[in-house]
C-alpha cells in the first residue's frame, strides 16, 4: 500500500522536492527553513480557497439558529433532519463542508512530505541512495528506517531537533507535540463554528486523539504541520479583523458582558417594582339601611 501510495503521488513529491532544493541550495536556507518556507508558499496559494472558506463560515453562522431550529424539531427522526437539512442547504446555497477545502487541498502536500522525508529529501540532504542503501543492508534496515543522523551525523539537525527525517524522542519529541497540540486547538478554535457542545468537545478532543500517530512521523513532518497551525492562527486573526469579526473568545467575552448588563437592568427593575408603594385599598360603600 505504502509503495502504490507513493507512486502515485511521485510526480507530486518531485516537484514539492525542488522547491524545498530550490530554498536550500539556491536561496541558502537551512533543512528545516526550507520546509517552513514551502509551508508558506502552499498556504499561500491556497489563499483563493481560504477566502472561500471564511465565506462559508461566515453564512453558517448567519444560519446557526435556523439549523439548530431544524435540528430540535426533527431530533428523533435523523433521515428526516438529514433531508431538511440539505434542502435548508440547498435554498440558501450553503455549502456545509466549504471550511474543508483547505483542509484537503493540503493532504496530497502533507502525504507528498512523508514520502520525501522517507526518500527523495533524505537523498538529498544525507545521499546518496547508494551510501543510504548500503547502511542499511550493513545494519538490516530499509531505506525508510535508515535515518540521516546515522549515516552523516548532524547532516538534518535543525535548532533542537537533531534530525528532522527520523521520528523525535525525548524531550524533542515532547516539545514538538506541546506545540503541534497548541497551534492546532488555536486554530481549530479560531475555525470552528459549531455552535453545538459535543461538536466543541470533539474540536478541542481530536489534536490529543491524532497525538497517536504523529509520534511516529518524522520531526520534519511536525515541523511543517505546526507551521501550517501556526499560519492558520494569523491568518484567520487577521481575516477576522478586516471583516470587522471579533474572534471566538472575543465574542464570549462580549456575549458575557450582554448578559451580565441584561441581568443588571432586570435586578434595577425588580428593586423599583418592589420600592413603588401599593396602591390604596378600595372602599367599601356604606349601605344605606334601606329596605325594598
Amino acid at each position: 500500500m505504502t509503495f502504490v501510495l507513493a507512486n502515485i503521488f511521485q510526480p507530486v513529491i518531485d516537484v514539492f522536492d525542488s522547491v524545498i532544493r530550490f530554498f536550500h541550495d539556491t536561496v541558502g536556507l537551512s533543512w528545516g527553513f526550507s520546509i517552513i518556507a514551502l509551508t508558506i508558499v502552499v498556504r499561500s496559494a491556497l489563499l483563493p480557497l481560504t477566502i472561500r472558506q471564511f465565506k462559508s463560515m461566515q453564512k453558517l453562522q448567519k444560519f446557526a439558529p435556523q439549523m439548530k431550529e431544524l435540528q430540535e424539531r426533527y431530533k428523533d427522526d435523523k433521515q428526516r433532519l438529514n433531508e431538511e437539512m440539505m434542502k435548508f442547504y440547498r435554498e440558501n446555497k450553503v455549502n456545509p463542508f466549504g471550511s474543508c477545502l483547505p483542509l484537503l487541498a493540503q493532504m496530497p502536500v502533507f502525504i507528498s512530505l512523508f514520502y520525501m522525508l522517507r526518500k527523495d529529501l533524505k537523498v538529498d540532504i544525507c545521499g546518496p541512495e547508494s551510501k543510504l542503501i548500503a547502511y542499511g543492508a550493513k545494519h538490516g534496515t530499509s531505506l525508510a528506517k535508515t535515518y540521516c543522523d546515522s549515516v552523516q551525523p548532524g547532516s538534518a539537525k535543525w535548532f533542537f531537533i537533531p534530525d528532522l527525517t527520523a521520528p523525535a524522542t525525548g524531550a524533542v519529541l515532547v516539545t514538538l507535540i506541546v506545540l503541534y497540540v497548541g497551534s492546532q486547538l488555536l486554530s481549530s478554535v479560531l475555525m470552528s463554528v459549531a455552535t453545538d457542545r459535543n461538536q466543541r468537545i470533539l474540536f478541542i478532543a481530536m489534536p490529543f486523539f491524532f497525538v497517536i500517530f504523529v509520534i511516529r512521523f518524522p520531526a520534519g513532518l511536525l515541523l511543517y504541520w505546526i507551521t501550517t497551525n501556526l499560519w492558520t492562527v494569523g491568518q484567520q486573526l487577521l481575516v477576522r479583523r478586516a471583516a470587522g469579526e471579533p474572534t471566538p473568545w472575543a465574542a464570549r467575552a462580549i456575549a458575557r458582558e450582554e448578559q451580565a448588563a441584561k441581568a443588571e437592568v432586570q435586578q434595577a427593575e425588580k428593586k423599583v417594582a418592589s420600592a413603588t408603594p401599593p396602591p390604596p385599598p378600595r372602599r367599601k360603600k356604606k349601605r344605606s339601611g334601606r329596605r325594598r
